[in-house]
């Protein structure tokens, strides 16, 4: 009787692999669908009102406060439209540091994954952004697409430290605030059309992004030992706290004529800021609460920095 010639054994991927494959290549299906070029999609050149807001008027940060009453009501509009264009110059910031760490994401990994190939995707949707964020800056006359110099100095550090984990757990954050800030945008419809344009297109988008890192995050945060979930917990909150105070630079109210650190003050003790921020930041802080990061003993530090209810 003839040996029979051995079959060769498939070694089967752990299935955690297995998983991370099945939502990248979710998720570029859904890139090849629902992807946009602002280039095309949004109209640049239609006149900006200056009596329209483009942020819902109590979520600017100054309202109900007496500089908020001591503007009329174009200079408060356009106190909105400034505002906006400091969030996306703070949205340009991020999205370069986050190119960053999934560049060096992939260089680490193997290009012939679903995973890996979905990151580069993520990179060209982050491209397409900023440079979307950089014109409506210019469209609105708001003068620079430059972080504050602490924020400039912070992404430098974050590039040193190459911290692929914390990148994916600021994305979360940054994204997960922006899209709440944007939604409510595109559900008013007595906004500005150019600043809803943009929130449109990025609301759809970064919702794949999230549905990237949040996996991604949940296996590293997984492997954690208990002094690398100490020393992340407090990198994180410190990323998420620059990132809330780089939204609105202080030349948004020098702009509107009034003295940018009297109106940094109000704006810090104005209990309608402080709920604006709460409330975009709720998804990402129930999140991080559901996984562990945040527990019974930095909730406290994140409600004194004005993220939690």
């Amino acid at each position: 009787m003839r040996d029979t010639p051995a079959r060769p054994v498939r070694e089967r991927a752990p299935a955690r692999t297995l998983d991370r494959e099945q939502n990248a290549a979710r998720l570029l299906r859904a890139s090849a669908r629902h992807s946009f070029d602002p280039e095309t999609e949004i109209d640049w050149d239609a006149p900006i009102d200056p009596d329209l807001f483009a942020l819902p008027a109590h979520r600017v940060a100054l309202y109900g406060t007496p500089l908020w009453e001591s503007l009329d009501a174009r200079r408060q509009a356009q106190l909105s439209v400034h505002q906006l264009a400091s969030v996306t110059s703070a949205g340009i910031w991020f999205e370069l540091v986050l190119m960053e760490g999934l560049i060096r994401h992939v260089y680490d990994g193997d290009l012939t994954t679903r995973h890996a190939q979905y990151a580069l995707t993520e990179v060209a949707d982050e491209c397409r952004h900023s440079t979307m964020f950089a014109r409506y800056i210019t469209a609105t006359g708001y003068p620079s697409a430059r972080p504050t110099p602490q924020a400039h100095r912070r992404g430098k550090l974050h590039f040193l430290l190459n911290d692929t984990t914390l990148t994916f757990a600021g994305a979360i954050f940054v994204e997960e605030f922006t899209d709440a800030m944007q939604r409510e945008m595109v559900r008013d419809e007595t906004l500005q059309p150019l600043a809803r344009a943009v929130a449109r297109i990025h609301v759809i988008e970064e919702a794949r992004h999230i549905g990237y890192a949040r996996p991604e995050l949940e296996r590293r945060w997984a492997a954690m030992g208990p002094a690398r979930r100490a020393v992340f917990r407090r990198g994180l909150l410190v990323l998420a706290r620059l990132a809330v105070a780089e939204l609105v630079h202080p030349r948004v109210y020098t702009l509107a004529g009034l003295d940018a650190r009297a109106a940094r003050q109000a704006a810090a003790e104005n209990p309608h800021w402080r709920q604006a921020r709460i409330d975009w930041a709720r998804k990402a802080v129930e999140f991080f609460t559901e996984l562990g990061v945040i527990d019974r003993r930095t909730a406290p530090r994140w409600r004194r920095a004005g993220l939690l209810g």
